[in-house]
């Protein structure tokens, strides 16, 4: 992700030039994965707008898988870069910006009329903004790793594909109406603002950047990571869908016990 990764972070602090960026060329590696990326993201459009929704979810899913590769990748193969960084970004915004947000249009939302293209429109703006603000805050020293500020992106996108998949696996569609009163496309509604808002938001949601993968960990871990595994192959829309709402809450539930600690 672009919000999980600084793959692309200059090695010092100073941007290179255009005349260092024409010597060094392009580090190919790391951008094969953010164009895999980014070809997963317009996939999940053209996939949408053909009605094959259950595929143009599963492709925003590979995109987040990729999009966390290619800073690890960046990183390890000591291949980061200025041009990187700001292919990531534009990316980023085709992958978890336009992408989630046409999907949710096309299989929800357009009934609503101007309702559904103008939340449709706002969680794109707002992915848009939430990258810009991530963007900015590369070089701040002072900034948590720990926690991002806000959702990020491929979180608030792989929330409205794991909706989307979800309700595919049990055969109900964007226009449906249960009870006589609940209709679906309002849920989508819903959870498209939702996950707008909390992009843009304040909120402290985990990184993970403190993790170090090559320290040696006890057996436990191993054998919940493989449990994970076994979980996501057997019924992957739940198991996914069901970690990204944990997820998209989790930011809200940090907030709500750091107002209670200073009450205390």
């Amino acid at each position: 992700m672009a919000e999980q990764n600084d793959h692309n972070k200059p090695h010092d602090q100073h941007k290179p030039d255009a005349t260092g960026l024409r010597k060094r060329g392009i580090y190919l590696l790391p951008n094969l994965f953010t164009s895999a990326a980014l070809f997963a993201g317009f996939f999940a459009i053209v996939q949408a707008m053909n009605s094959n929704f259950e595929l143009s979810a599963i492709a925003i899913f590979i995109a987040m898988v990729l999009d966390g590769l290619d800073g690890r990748v960046a990183r390890l193969t000591n291949t980061q870069s200025a041009f990187g960084a700001e292919y990531d970004s534009l990316s980023d915004m085709v992958s978890f910006g336009v992408a989630p947000a046409l999907i949710l249009y096309v299989w929800a939302l357009k009934p609503l009329g101007k309702l559904g293209w103008l939340a449709a429109f706002a969680y794109c703006a707002c992915a848009a903004l939430r990258l810009a603000r991530f963007n900015t805050k590369l070089e701040d020293e002072h900034q948590d790793k720990r926690f991002f500020q806000g959702l990020p992106s491929p979180g608030a996108a792989a929330l409205l594909a794991g909706f989307v998949w979800v309700s595919y696996e049990y055969g109900v569609s964007g226009r449906d109406i249960f009870f006589g009163l609940l209709q679906w496309k309002w849920m989508a509604w819903f959870i498209t603002i939702f996950a707008g808002i909390s992009m843009v938001s304040d909120l402290r949601f985990y990184s993970g950047k403190d993790i170090n993968l090559k320290e040696s960990v006890p057996f436990f871990v191993m054998l919940g990571i493989m449990m994970a595994f076994v979980l996501i192959s057997y019924r992957p829309p739940e198991v996914l869908f069901f970690v990204m709402v944990a997820y998209a809450l989790s930011g809200y539930v940090l907030w709500i016990r750091d107002k209670l600690k200073k009450k205390a």
